[in-house]
């Protein structure tokens, strides 16, 4: 069953499927190993990829099997990144939470309004009972995000993955519909 791609809007942002216009900020985004410090893939050495992750997003919504959304600043249409949702399973009611974005973004709120209006989605449109998430136990700004949104730490995937050569641990998150609630707006962090 296809999973029509949303767009949705906040006061600051704008979330909506990629196209192929996105490749180049796509690629600059998975290109930085700073960005990528905490993940358990190297960065993109070709553009290539963003043309393949595109058309996986595409192929993701017409599966029905998740949804990720490109993130751009509402004011001028900057690309922040993108956030999104896969492992969609209706049968369960569960998806896992995902977001990326680049390092001029941090730190403003913008990922945590990005995933929340996600999340809004995925509970009123997707009726989810539950969402996961995952983030290395190095990655604090990551962490906040997650428990800004109310998840919880439910525990720790230890030597999970291997990031940048090293053996690292993942803390595993869940939010559980009756105890989320939303709010109406995020307040700016600046």
């Amino acid at each position: 069953m296809p999973l029509p791609t949303p767009t949705l809007h906040t006061t600051r942002l704008r979330l909506r499927p990629f196209d192929d216009a996105d490749a180049d900020d796509l690629f600059a985004l998975h290109s930085s190993a700073h960005v990528l410090r905490y993940w358990d893939v190297p960065p993109w050495g070709e553009r290539a990829r963003a043309e393949r992750f595109i058309a996986a997003c595409r192929q993701m919504a017409d599966e029905g099997t998740g949804a990720r959304l490109a993130i751009d600043r509402a004011s001028d249409g900057v690309f922040l990144g993108w956030c999104g949702l896969t492992r969609w399973n209706p049968d369960h009611r569960s998806a896992a939470l995902g977001y990326c974005l680049h390092d001029a973004a941090w730190g403003r709120g913008y990922a945590t309004e990005a995933a929340r209006a996600l999340l809004r989605w995925a509970f009123d449109t997707l009726d989810l009972n539950r969402v996961q998430a995952e983030a290395d136990t190095r990655n604090a700004a990551s962490a906040r995000v997650l428990e800004k949104l109310g998840f919880l730490r439910e525990g720790t995937l230890r030597e999970d993955c291997i990031v940048n050569g090293e053996v690292s641990d993942s803390w595993v998150y869940g939010l559980i519909r009756r105890e989320w609630s939303p709010s109406p707006e995020p307040v700016p962090a600046r």
